[in-house]
């Protein structure tokens, strides 16, 4: 079951701000506790977003995923001290290089799942009212892009649908007969999104985009909750960029495992860290706390 996610209702800005930063942490920190935070809170804001039927559905292929990943370093990478065997190639197979693709999976892992999170959350007319007049261009194709790839699955499903009830799916007949529907499925496809973009360029058309002097409505508004909001965001990046330069947050693999010592100070870096990435599912349960009092309050 989805959830109504209170964090998506802040100002477009802060949504932005907020992937950002945990998108920017998740792919420069390699320390395991921030890869482990990170993923953690990718799937918990994640299953919050779209229910645990959705987050099984990536799991499937989020898991084989990071087993290549995994796998596929230590065969190609044979750094570190730590020689385990010999490969029959008679390259050796290192703890390093296994530490280090387990770390580069829970990495990629948690990119991809944040990015899920961001399509989620950052629709296409808040990334186009934050950059539309700084590159209207770009912003415009960037939008398109992610409104078209759920639209484009959303008609393969129709499409492949409309194929199975005539005996024409991918699922029938011989290896030949299979190949020749999913070329039918693949036509009917590109026939669609070519209609569609030449249906979109002259509604953009009609509607007088590109003309000098148009103007743009805009639903946001930047309230106190958003500077809160702000404040916090600010708060938190630079602190944990702060413990970055600081090597509060450094870990190496290579050629031996070394990272920064456990301290109180240390540890403060990455509980602020686990703050700013639960931040979304902190205000989503406090919103919901507020709101079954008040229903339980009318009943």
């Amino acid at each position: 079951m989805q959830n109504r996610d209170t964090f998506s209702s802040y100002h477009p800005a802060i949504n932005f701000l907020y992937f950002a930063l945990v998108l920017v942490f998740t792919m420069f920190f390699m320390h395991p506790a921030s890869l482990v935070i990170s993923l953690v809170s990718s799937l918990t804001y994640a299953i919050y977003l779209n229910g645990r039927k959705a987050i099984r559905s990536s799991l499937l292929y989020l898991l084989p995923m990071m087993l290549m990943a995994a796998l596929i370093n230590p065969a190609f990478n044979h750094e570190g001290m730590t020689v385990l065997t010999y490969l029959p190639s008679g390259n050796p197979l290192t703890a390093e290089s296994i530490l280090y693709g387990a770390a580069a999976a829970m990495m990629l892992s948690a990119v991809i799942t944040w990015f899920s999170c961001y399509t989620a959350v950052m629709t296409s007319d808040k990334f186009v009212y934050l950059f539309g007049r700084i590159i209207p261009a770009l912003s415009l194709v960037l939008s398109m892009t992610l409104r078209f790839i759920p639209k484009f699955k959303a008609q393969l499903h129709v499409v492949s649908e409309a194929q199975r009830s005539v005996g024409r799916d991918v699922s029938n007949g011989s290896v030949l007969q299979r190949l020749r529907n999913a070329v039918t499925i693949l036509s009917i496809l590109v026939t669609w999104a070519l209609e569609n973009a030449i249906e979109t360029a002259d509604s953009m058309k009609s509607r007088g985009y590109g003309l000098p002097g148009r103007t743009a409505f805009s639903i946001y508004r930047f309230d106190d909750r958003d500077k809160a909001a702000l404040v916090w965001l600010g708060f938190c990046g630079l602190y944990i960029f702060a413990g970055w330069m600081a090597g509060g947050l450094y870990w190496r693999y290579y050629p031996s495992v070394r990272g920064a010592v456990a301290a109180p100070l240390t540890i403060s870096f990455q509980l602020v860290y686990f703050a700013l990435c639960l931040t979304p599912v902190w205000v989503d349960l406090l919103a919901d706390r507020k709101w079954k009092k008040l229903r339980e309050g009318n009943v």
